[in-house]
């Protein structure tokens, strides 16, 4: 897991679930208008955004989704599930043109976070959507529930550096591990999105849609295999393989099924997919 925080300049934690398969290198579609910065945020060390699930109450209390690896305490352990966690961590809210702040949001608890299978936390605001949307004037991403394709254009909206990637979706990843921890099904992008530290957690948009599809969180830099910073890429029979410079991000619409109305966590929901607690 690429570990780009902490004080460095590389603050960004990549991660995926690779399907063993060489980049494919999809015919990149047409890029349309790059996305604007309006719903992202900057952590002190970290990207994110303000997200939310399709019909989700405007009066529901906000969420910032970034990576399980951006949090304030920490990488957690592989095999770790945090829910309800009390957080005061905050974040600085983009104008769309990504020029400045308009201010300051602060978490109240960290929702849900794991490095296990993927590579996610979801903080819960003192403050709603409503009221992010009267004061500031922005609106959330709105999570995806589909399952990104392969071959869509996307733009990485890293609020930390301000700036946007925009690529294509190359192709899914079975597993991808990296130093303690493995994630699943994970997204692997075309070379054009050279995410550096600093960008773990920014959003990613399906341009065609406008909706988030996942979060950035990986990249091999050195070349080495299943080691920190450098994940490797393993198929369903067993079959290693390395692409030195390429990067991933882990897949969003799991969160559908897992958050009841007012945002509450639900993890014994059978349709809930995302790792729960051990027992």
């Amino acid at each position: 897991m690429t570990r780009r925080l902490l004080g460095t300049l590389f603050a960004g934690l990549t991660v995926t679930l690779a399907l063993g398969t060489a980049p494919t290198a999809f015919a990149a579609t047409a890029a349309p208008t790059v996305t604007s910065f309006a719903g992202t945020v900057a952590l002190s060390d970290c990207s994110g955004s303000v997200v939310k699930l399709a019909g989700g109450a405007d009066t529901d209390p906000a969420l910032v989704l970034s990576n399980g690896h951006c949090l304030e305490s920490g990488f957690p352990a592989a095999g770790q599930v945090i829910v309800n966690k009390p957080s005061t961590r905050t974040f600085s809210l983009l104008s769309p043109n990504g020029k400045s702040s308009l201010g300051t949001l602060r978490a109240n608890k960290i929702a849900y976070a794991t490095m296990t299978n993927t590579d996610v936390s979801l903080y819960q605001l003192t403050t709603t959507y409503a009221k992010i949307k009267q004061t500031y004037g922005i609106s959330p991403l709105e999570i995806s529930p589909d399952h990104p394709a392969a071959g869509h254009h996307i733009d990485v909206v890293s609020g930390y550096w301000r700036k946007v990637y925009s690529c294509s979706i190359d192709g899914f990843v079975y597993q991808l591990h990296e130093g303690d921890w493995t994630w699943k099904d994970s997204i692997r992008y075309t070379p054009e999105c050279q995410t550096i530290g600093g960008t773990s957690g920014s959003p990613i948009v399906d341009t065609a849609s406008g909706k988030l599809v996942g979060i950035n969180n990986t990249g091999n830099e050195d070349g080495a295999s299943c080691t920190l910073n450098n994940p490797c890429e393993v198929a369903q029979d067993g079959t290693v393989t390395v692409h030195q410079g390429t990067n991933y991000g882990e897949e969003t619409y799991l969160f559908y099924g897992c958050l009841k109305p007012g945002n509450v966590v639900d993890l014994t929901n059978p349709a809930c997919a995302l790792p729960k607690p051990a027992a």
